[in-house]
């Protein structure tokens, strides 16, 4: 029913369902590109299921979803139903020059080969990728002559260099960023007629020679690919260097010179899938960061939860907009994601609204989180008293707010939950999970007659709701005395208001906290598995029906249960004490008698006790023989 039952793992970590011969999307083996598959019908001989073996093999050669990790292979549990998989090794191909690369991780870094032999003719070509704004790619010196190229800008990269008549300077302005970390081109060439420069595809600068005057260039220092005399060098990394035709080792040089290192892998393209939690890789020329700022979690991976404990009667609020902050400002710059095209700042309002957190308390009824507004407009998130959660909109064109009930399990049993909510429009998707149940997403649909838009949002509460104006009847009743536990990784859209009271950020000027907020990894609970109903324990016997050996009388609830573990405990501590008595009382009147010792003969003589038995007892060779006999298992 086009749900496959086996795919592969390729980099990071992403399913794959096309197979050797196929190519990435298309879903087929390669008797299915070729159309002679075993059944017509489908798309791989290992679909015909036919008694007999049929095999499908081939070459994955998309690079970008390389290696293979993991092949999971279904419906072999079936009888007569089997599987053979078998995975070939990775082999590469190309030109290894392309790639030889090396990375300047400080301004001052730079690698050093022979002088350029360019006297008449020089054709320099290059791949670099930068974050920096500016700094020297390569340079060469002779007495009055130069060759150079550098980034002068952001957006410009300049070619220069002096045969004896002047400097001559070319420039290639880009209309867009170069130091955005993506690979870019440049290729420069010079002669006795003319010199030019290119830079990607941008429109080729040509600079003609002077008809009269010097024609070649003489150097003599040597060439410094980076840094050169006191000047800021290039910061980044630059690849395939050739210069007239002759391609520079540039990894073998790195490898001895401080500051530069072999290779430019791009670190987060290999290692960007470990920013967890919607962490945002970015990209260093030593190694890579995870940027967390925009999460509700903490860490080198954006995976330690930022939680707190909530007392009872404290509460948090996290101001959308601050004092001289405009209402314009606020929407396009903390409710709403950047790339965000379907909301404008002046609609002051909402679509959609992303809320994930986790919790954990024992008592209820309670509030958990409350997302107020200008308008009558509000979201809810509360423990019935029951314990079930219910998430409350009131969106405008309604006559009650719209509900949806969790009726799951009791969620105020001490275990940490994790809830999200997405609302995109009339469409609400609600996940609520625990470490003992994972429900799937459920779907729901605010009325008809519901407006879709969250109009004008003003604050948001955890655990208590102190707001001026009207406040719907069930919240007013839930919010006394007020959340007691844990709340964690709380994030709505980009707003994560415990990690602003938690950590100095930007936006922690829009929180304000009743209480002493303390730190608390509640996200990362142990599993506290709470004790059996009756109805579900398999060991609980009623008491009315059971029957007791030895007329004893049944233990009818938990204060009486108590007390029979206590007098049992008080039983043994007694026992044991009278049998350390009688010991004592025996080895007392055990010294005031007589005793006789059987001494070995020969014992005088002995040089100890050990060799005295030995000497005198004839079964202990045999004992020691036997002794040979043991086994160690």
């Amino acid at each position: 029913e086009g749900n496959p039952y086996t795919w592969w793992v390729g980099k990071a970590n992403e399913k794959h369902y096309y197979w050797g011969g196929s190519g990435p999307g298309i879903q087929k083996c390669a008797c299915g590109i070729e159309r002679n598959c075993t059944d017509p019908k489908y798309y791989c001989n290992c679909d015909a299921d036919y008694k007999q073996w049929r095999k499908d093999t081939g070459m994955l050669s998309y690079k970008e979803h390389l290696p293979v990790s993991q092949v999971v292979v279904g419906d072999v549990d079936r009888p007569g139903s089997e599987a053979k998989v078998s995975v070939g090794p990775v082999r590469c191909q190309g030109d290894r020059n392309y790639w030889n690369a090396a990375s300047f991780v400080t301004s001052s870094s730079y690698l050093h080969f022979s002088t350029f032999q360019g006297e008449t003719s020089a054709d320099i070509s290059f791949y670099f990728k930068t974050s920096a704004s500016d700094g020297v790619f390569l340079e060469n010196l002779g007495n009055t002559d130069f060759i150079k190229l550098e980034l002068k800008s952001a957006t410009e990269v300049s070619f220069s260099f002096d045969v004896g008549n002047g400097p001559v300077e070319i420039v290639v302005r880009s209309p867009s960023q170069l130091n955005d970390d993506q690979w870019h081109h440049v290729n420069a060439e010079r002669n006795v007629q003319q010199a030019s420069l290119q830079v990607d595809q941008l429109p080729l600068e040509v600079r003609k020679a002077p008809t009269e005057g010097h024609t070649r260039l003489e150097l003599y220092s040597q060439l410094y690919v980076g840094a050169a005399g006191g000047q800021r060098g290039f910061l980044g990394c630059i690849r395939s260097l050739r210069m007239n035709g002759v391609t520079l080792d540039l990894e073998e040089r790195a490898k001895v010179t401080p500051g530069v290192k072999p290779g430019c892998s791009g670190h987060c393209t290999s290692y960007g899938m470990y920013c967890a939690n919607g962490g945002k890789c970015v990209e260093k020329y030593n190694g890579y960061s995870c940027d967390c700022s925009k999460t509700a979690y903490d860490g080198p991976f954006c995976i330690k939860d930022v939680g707190a404990f909530f007392e009872e009667g404290m509460w948090l609020r996290y101001n959308f907009h601050s004092p001289g902050t405009s209402m314009k400002d606020l929407v396009s710059r903390t409710l709403l994601s950047s790339t965000d095209a379907e909301i404008t700042a002046p609609d002051l309002s909402l679509n959609k609204e992303e809320l994930s957190f986790s919790f954990s308390t024992t008592k209820s009824p309670c509030v958990l989180l409350y997302v107020s507004s200008y308008t009558q407009d509000f979201m809810a998130v509360l423990v019935k008293p029951d314990g079930n959660l219910q998430i409350r909109y009131s969106l405008g064109g309604t006559k009650e707010p719209y509900n949806i009930d969790i009726d799951h399990r009791n969620m105020a049993n001490g275990q940490p939950h994790t809830v999200n909510i997405t609302r995109n429009g009339r469409d609400i998707i609600l996940q609520a999970s625990c470490l003992l149940d994972h429900y799937p997403p459920t779907s729901y649909s605010l009325p008809a007659t519901s407006d879709i838009q969250f109009n004008s949002p003003k604050a948001l509460f955890l655990g208590k709701v102190i707001e001026i104006g009207k406040i719907d009847q069930d919240i007013y009743k839930y919010n006394t005395p007020g959340f007691t536990g844990c709340l964690s990784r709380v994030q709505f859209n980009q707003i994560a208001p415990l990690k602003a009271a938690l950590r100095p950020t930007n936006a922690s000027s829009h929180v304000h906290i009743q209480g002493e907020l303390v730190e608390s990894n509640c996200g990362a609970s142990p599993l506290t598995i709470p004790p059996m109903s009756a109805a579900t324990d398999p060991w609980h016997l009623d008491s009315a029906s059971a029957d007791f050996p030895y007329n004893g009388q049944a233990i009818g609830d938990g204060v009486n249960r108590n007390s029979a573990i206590i007098g049992g405990v008080i039983a043994v501590v007694i026992f044991t004490i009278l049998c350390t008595l009688v010991f004592l009382i025996r080895y007392m009147f055990r010294h005031k008698g007589t005793y006789h010792t059987n001494e070995a003969k020969g014992a005088e003589s002995a040089e100890s006790a050990d060799a005295a038995i030995m000497n005198n007892d004839p079964n202990f060779t045999e004992t020691i023989d036997e002794s040979k006999k043991e086994w160690l298992i």
